[in-house]
């Protein structure tokens, strides 16, 4: 698993280490780590033509170091200086030894060089910085852009806001992202996940002293594969979980066979299906088990999923999440589902999950969109602590808060925008209810559920559009790619 810190975390740790090792050593084993990460960029470095934009702090200061490095190894190094006298004076004298030149920012020809190298190093601001880059960085950010070489950001992107992956105006836009000793939030949340691109991780011997909870962190195959609820000799289909669906209308009788269809091939040992599109949902699967009778008299369920397609049925909400077992809200569920009856439930200690896309967030908060998609972090835990429910907040990087906003916020790494298309949501709450049925936690069971989903949308796209039961009939691909199991 990956786990990222926040920024006062990480700072204690690195002053706790500091103090035990001679003057100066952690930012060597920080600038070795970064010049070999460079070195593997360029491919061949002597002859290579290498710019570092360099800040005023610590940041800057690894960049310099790594600059002497690669200069010592035949590289042409020029460092371009946004405060010139306020320069890690150890570092500009290494790399000076080494060979390496410098320029100030607002020197003629500095946005030329950076267009023409081959390898531009951003130690522009380190991991404390607020808010986007200041107006003498801009140009240089800029011309890293559109020039010819690879961007590598030292330790985070310069611009963006490590502890919530906000970007609060211009920032560096990075090929690689080269973070020391921890992940941080904003290396792993979206919008600032973007501006990373790819992350490697340089270990500089921090350790156990990361001490206290993540802010974030995000599964991997193996932690995915520890929470699969794959069935034993003795199972039957209650031991592997019955989900029940209230979901479709007259309308959107779709919405009803897509989420079937992810409760089935999510794992599901029967699927209980409640309202009015129950033909649809038997001429595609005849298997489930179709109920006229409402939600409270369909029968024996381990977990419910409410609202795809649910269209105005507030009564049919209402009666699902008065029952004691899991329930998923999704779509129209969300809009219909009264507040306190939420809450309730999790006042009760029976779990509920919340899985809004962006704009049904910003409703439920009575905020703009954009204010929930710059801020994913602080939407998913606000919505989290307003419901006392886990929140899977849908988008460009899922996240998915506990329930109470307290905790690690768990993020997906499996998404792809192949995945933005109608009923693809339908899918996934079918997939995290047959989860829930099987008896993960709320946070578990819409970790995994993304995680799949994210797998099943990459392995129908390969590049080409798909459709949302595309989307479905992979998930037992995706399954299988975790523990090597069918479903």
């Amino acid at each position: 698993m990956r786990t990222a810190y926040s920024v006062e975390t990480v700072r204690a740790a690195e002053r706790e280490l500091m103090a035990r090792l001679p003057e100066g050593a952690l930012m060597q084993r920080a600038a070795a780590g970064l010049a070999a990460a460079c070195a593997d960029v360029l491919g061949r470095v002597y002859g290579s033509r290498v710019v570092l934009l360099v800040g005023s702090g610590d940041n800057g200061g690894d960049a310099l170091y790594a600059g002497a490095r690669l200069a010592r190894r035949g590289a042409g190094v020029r460092a371009v200086l946004l405060a010139p006298g306020r320069t890690h004076a150890g570092g500009l004298a290494a790399l000076r030894r080494a060979g390496g030149s410098v320029v100030s920012s607002d020197a003629g020809g500095a946005v030329g060089l950076v267009e023409q190298a081959d390898l531009v190093v951003d130690g522009i601001v380190g991991i404390g910085g607020k808010g986007g880059l200041r107006e003498a960085a801009v140009p240089l950010a800029e011309a890293a852009r559109r020039g010819r070489g690879v961007v590598v950001a030292v330790d985070l992107p310069s611009g963006v806001d490590a502890d919530t992956g906000e970007v609060r105006g211009a920032a560096v836009r990075a090929d690689v992202t080269v973070t020391f000793g921890a992940y941080k939030p904003g290396l792993l949340i979206d919008p600032a996940r973007e501006y990373a691109g790819v992350v490697r991780f340089v270990d500089i011997g921090l350790g156990d002293r990361v001490a206290g909870l993540p802010q974030a962190e995000a599964l991997q195959h193996a932690d995915v594969a520890r929470l699969l609820p794959v069935p034993g000799a003795e199972s039957d289909k209650y031991r592997r979980g019955v989900v029940g669906i209230a979901a479709g209308s007259a309308r959107y009788p779709g919405a009803a066979v897509l989420a079937v269809g992810g409760a089935l091939r999510g794992g599901a040992g029967a699927v209980r299906y409640v309202g009015p599109a129950g033909g649809a949902v038997l001429a595609r699967y005849p298997e489930t088990l179709v109920s006229e009778r409402g939600p409270a008299r369909a029968g024996r369920v381990q977990a419910w999923v409410v609202g795809p397609g649910a269209g105005d049925d507030a009564a049919t909400v209402g009666e699902v999440l008065a029952a004691d077992v899991p329930v998923l809200i999704d779509a129209d569920g969300l809009r219909l589902a009264e507040v306190g009856a939420v809450r309730g439930r999790g006042l009760r200690g029976v779990p509920t999950l919340m899985t809004p896309h962006a704009g049904e967030a910003a409703a439920l908060l009575g905020v703009e969109r954009e204010e929930v998609e710059s801020g994913r972090l602080a939407a998913a835990r606000e919505l989290a602590a307003r419901y006392e429910a886990a929140v899977l907040l849908k988008g460009s990087t899922t996240v998915v808060a506990e329930a109470g906003g307290g905790g690690a916020v768990r993020v997906n790494p499996t998404g792809t925008p192949w995945l933005a298309t109608a009923g693809s949501g339908d899918v996934l709450s079918g997939l995290g209810g047959s989860l829930l049925a099987a008896g993960l936690s709320a946070v578990d069971a819409g970790s995994v559920a993304a995680y799949l989903h994210g797998l099943a949308g990459r392995f129908a796209a390969e590049g080409a559009p798909v459709a949302a039961e595309d989307v479905a009939g992979r998930i037992a691909e995706a399954w299988r790619s975790v523990v090597g199991a069918e479903v």
